[in-house]
């Protein structure tokens, strides 16, 4: 029992230790493990807020490109749309100008098909006047024959040339 019950001097002497150990240890180990302790808790809080900054950067980084992608798609689509519409510009302006060159052949075609219709039409006339006049001149060849038919006939033009 006599571990249970300490003595009074072994008492005294724990307790002249213990603050003795605790006089060393405050005055020559507590101030540099709480000074340590201080500078791990600082460290650990500027890597914390190092650590929040560069979130916050990346969150703004982040913010930026999601901004810059949609100028380029903006970009991109605005891009497309102009090439789109300058194509259907230049489709158009083909087919206006085929057409008025259609339009051009067609009348170049009529004029061409109108030049060789008075052509022709003069080419029949003078054929016509032509078989008319060897018409004409066998008729008379015929008719006149004869030298009283002659004479009978010079007499009526002459007749008629008096009168007109």
């Amino acid at each position: 029992m006599d571990l249970l019950t300490p003595d009074i001097g072994l008492l005294f002497w724990q307790v002249v230790v213990f603050l003795a150990i605790f006089f060393i240890l405050s005055r020559f180990a507590w101030k540099p493990i709480t000074s340590g302790l201080k500078e791990r808790e600082e460290s650990i809080q500027s890597a914390i807020d190092l650590a929040e900054k560069t979130r916050k950067e990346m969150a703004q980084l982040q913010s930026d490109n999601q901004k810059l992608l949609a100028e380029a798609r903006a970009e991109r689509e605005a891009m497309l749309r102009g090439a789109k519409e300058t194509a259907d510009r230049m489709i158009a302006e083909a087919r206006d100008k085929a057409a008025a060159e259609g339009q051009r052949v067609l009348e170049q075609a009529r004029e061409a098909m109108a030049n060789e219709r008075q052509a022709l039409l003069a080419q029949v006339k003078k054929e016509v006047v032509t078989l008319s006049l060897d018409i004409a001149e066998k008729v008379l060849r015929k008719e006149l024959a004869d030298k009283s038919a002659q004479e009978k006939l010079v007499q009526d033009l002459v007749a008629n040339a008096r009168l007109n």
